[in-house]
């Protein structure tokens, strides 16, 4: 398995368990939003400032509506461009584990340090689909040229 997919299953892990988990220990509070039917159950400005009404929003924000759904969302991607023998492009990798890095540090002791090598692994794949284009050498990937001379991919 290579770093592509190193790095995909890993954003996986981090975006299913974050959901997974956010859900469980808030339980109670996914299950009000059911009963209140689900539609503005989590108020943008919440008419009361209760501690309920904070931690409805807090529920939100640390589950459904965090991170967790687009890094979920990104592994599933990237694991099938990897599949497919295309790679992210380089941007992608160190957004991530800049991204991730600045949120580990804020964060202490915190699973977003698994995002940097996650990050890192994304960086490491396209590093080496350029180098096997480059040197001509069959790669991942093959550039067959486009406007910006490798946009376009075969394998």
């Amino acid at each position: 398995m290579g770093p592509q997919r190193w790095a995909a299953g890993i954003m996986v892990v981090l975006g299913a368990g974050h959901l997974g988990l956010s859900i469980v220990l808030k339980w109670s509070v996914v299950v009000g939003w059911v009963a209140r039917g689900g539609w503005a159950a989590v108020p943008l400005i919440p008419a009361d400032r209760s501690e309920a009404a904070l931690v409805n929003g807090l529920t939100f924000w640390a589950g459904p509506g965090s991170f967790a759904v687009p890094l979920l969302l990104l592994g599933c991607l990237t694991w099938h461009l990897a599949g497919r023998g295309v790679t992210l492009p380089v941007g992608i990798g160190w957004g991530l584990a800049v991204w991730c890095l600045v949120g580990g540090v804020l964060l202490v002791p915190s699973p977003y340090f698994l995002g940097v090598v996650a990050g890192v692994l994304l960086v490491v794949a396209r590093g080496r689909a350029v180098t096997g284009i480059a040197s001509g050498r069959p790669g991942p990937v093959q550039d067959v040229g486009g406007v910006d001379g490798g946009d376009r991919r075969r394998r």
